[in-house]
């Protein structure tokens, strides 16, 4: 994911939902990103980090780095409509 990459802005429009309701489990290579949780809380994960995600979140790259991760989860559903 780039630099400025936020899913509300991204992929919001394809997805079609008001979050992103896909669970993700997966590794942080290099980066980081800022999850935005529905219930109001947030996490951000970096480098070396494996994360678990439920749906019903909003993300964003933070920083000038590329975020690279390894996502093992549900990317069949991935912002279809």
């Amino acid at each position: 994911f780039e630099p400025g990459w936020r899913w509300s802005e991204n992929i919001k429009p394809i997805a079609q939902t008001d979050s992103c309701q896909v669970s993700h489990l997966g590794y942080v290579l290099s980066g980081r990103m800022k999850v935005f949780m529905d219930s109001g809380s947030e996490e951000e994960v970096g480098p070396n980090q494996v994360f678990a995600i439920p749906p019903g979140h909003d993300a964003e790259v933070v920083g000038d780095e590329p975020c690279v991760m390894v996502d093992f989860g549900e990317f069949g559903e991935y912002a279809k409509r």
